[in-house]
């Protein structure tokens, strides 16, 4: 196992939240309800799964970190620039000078239709994160580590973010987000080899059903669950979309209803949950606690149009907390 040192924010006290992996623009359309074609205009957002969970985490001022790479272009520039402006430390964001920043369009059919196009052609700078580009100490150093399956799927990638989840070891919470993009792999057998390896030195495992069928071959909920644990994490949480969420640990489970929300794009709600989730592990919130504010967290987001600028504050998820309990 890697012996990383400590290693500090400018406060003086190592990051809360160290993510890796994709970054990038939002191109989302300002109408909605219609194909790209017929769309009039955009506006533009910083992106990336990751990165938002690191922006979430800043939102309830966390010293949050995104380890990844942007291209040396105008996009990239504008990438830096939000992530200060978001309370995000960019100092582990390198450039890759071969390759864009990557763009992703949406369209917005709501409650349940959003198509992405990811143009992150001929490669992605975040795929070339390297080894040799990690601040292990950095990584090391802090609470949370969370990583993705997508950062898996290219070398050197790959092998970076293997030898980042190794760094993390020490960290209080190592978090895989199982995060699966078919159109980044040859096939689910291909991913489920490299997502067993990654959860060798996962803490928590989070995904949906699809995910977790990619990760441990069932997409049934509990069964899911069983084979993560199996595998050493001590946490697994498996989305389920309309019928909740399911969280099982060593000492229990908690099931819980989404929070009711009038769906604008569903897009930013699972980055949103994920910040929660690391915002309520560092709080030490009892499992039952956890999701039902990462759930409140995600609603939030899926009732706007954004995903990086809408992540929510502490006090908005503690009002829709009360608002669902109200409610019923």
């Amino acid at each position: 196992m890697l012996a990383p040192q400590r290693r500090s924010d400018p406060s003086g006290d190592p990051f809360e939240v160290v993510t890796m992996g994709r970054i990038g623009v939002d191109l989302y359309p300002a109408q909605t309800g219609v194909a790209i074609p017929q769309v009039e205009s955009f506006n533009k957002y910083l992106g990336g799964s990751p990165t938002n969970v690191a922006v979430a985490a800043a939102r309830y001022g966390r010293r949050a970190a995104v380890v990844t790479k942007v291209g040396e272009d105008p996009f990239g520039a504008y990438v830096r620039d939000a992530l200060h402006d978001f309370g995000v430390d960019g100092r582990f964001v390198g450039t890759d000078p071969g390759n864009p920043t990557p763009i992703t369009f949406c369209e917005v059919f709501p409650p349940d239709d959003f198509p992405l196009y990811f143009y992150r052609f001929p490669k992605a700078p975040d795929l070339n994160v390297a080894p040799g580009d990690l601040d292990l100490e950095a990584i090391g150093s802090a609470r949370v580590f969370w990583a993705t399956v997508t950062g898996l799927c290219a070398e050197p990638s790959r092998s970076a973010t293997l030898t980042a989840l190794e760094a993390a070891e020490p960290c209080e919470y190592t978090v895989l987000d199982l995060d699966w993009r078919p159109m980044f792999w040859d096939s689910p057998d291909e991913a489920r080899g490299w997502v067993g390896k990654a959860l060798e030195h996962a803490d928590v495992a989070v995904g949906n059903q699809d995910e977790v069928e990619v990760a441990v071959g069932t997409r049934e909920p509990r069964e899911a669950a069983r084979r993560l644990l199996d595998k050493g994490v001590k946490l697994a949480i498996v989305k389920q979309g309309p019928a909740g969420v399911l969280a099982v640990d060593g000492h229990g489970e908690a099931q819980l209803p989404p929070v009711p929300v009038d769906v604008v794009n569903g897009l930013g709600a699972g980055d949103a949950f994920g910040g929660a989730l690391v915002h309520g592990l560092l709080a030490g919130r009892d499992l039952t606690s956890l999701i039902a504010h990462a759930n409140a967290a995600g609603a939030i987001v899926a009732g706007r149009l954004a995903c990086s600028s809408a992540m929510p504050t502490a006090a908005e998820v503690e009002a829709k907390l009360r608002e669902a309990a109200d409610a019923r």
